[in-house]
C-alpha cells in the first residue's frame, strides 16, 4: 500500500525536474539605429543596429551573458533555468548594449549606450522542450554606462 501512494509523488517530482532539465529560457530582440534603440515612428523604415555587443547583466552589473546582434539587428541569448532563475532574471537584470551608437549612424552619440529592462512573453512548448520566452521592455540611452 505504501508504494501505491508513493508513486504518484515520485512521478511528480521526477516530472518536475524533466520539466527543469529540459527548459530553456530564451532572450530575444532586436536593436534598432536610433537614439534610444526602439524602432521609430515609422516602422519598418528604422534602421537596425548590426554587430552591437549586448549583454545580459544582473545585480551590480555582474555580466551573465552576452550576444552580438546579426545583420538584421536581432540578438538571442539561452539560458540554462537550473542556473537563472525567471523571476530574477525579470527582477533584478537588464539588456545593456554598449556599442556606441555613432557605429551604426554617426549622428548619434559616441559616449554612452542602451539599457533595457526585461518582459516576459509566454511560455512554449517545444516537443519536450519548455522554453520561457522574454524581450527587451523598452530600450532607453544613457549617457554614462556603468
Amino acid at each position: 500500500m505504501a508504494v501505491a501512494t508513493m508513486a504518484p509523488a515520485i512521478a511528480e517530482a521526477q516530472q518536475g525536474l524533466l520539466g527543469d532539465l529540459l527548459g530553456l529560457i530564451s532572450i530575444n530582440g532586436t536593436v534598432f539605429c536610433t537614439v534610444n534603440g526602439n524602432i521609430g515612428v515609422n516602422g519598418t523604415a528604422t534602421p537596425v543596429f548590426p554587430n552591437a555587443k549586448v549583454q545580459l547583466q544582473c545585480g551590480a552589473g555582474n555580466v551573465v551573458a552576452s550576444a552580438t546582434t546579426n545583420g538584421s539587428g536581432q540578438f538571442s541569448i539561452a539560458l540554462n533555468p537550473l542556473l537563472n532563475l525567471l523571476s530574477t532574471l525579470l527582477s533584478n537584470c537588464s539588456l545593456v548594449v554598449k556599442t556606441p551608437l555613432s557605429t551604426c549612424n554617426a549622428n548619434l552619440p559616441s559616449v554612452g549606450g542602451l539599457i533595457s529592462s526585461l518582459k516576459f512573453v509566454q511560455t512554449t512548448l517545444v516537443g519536450l522542450l519548455n522554453i520561457a520566452e522574454i524581450i527587451p521592455a523598452s530600450f532607453q540611452f544613457l549617457p554614462v554606462l556603468n
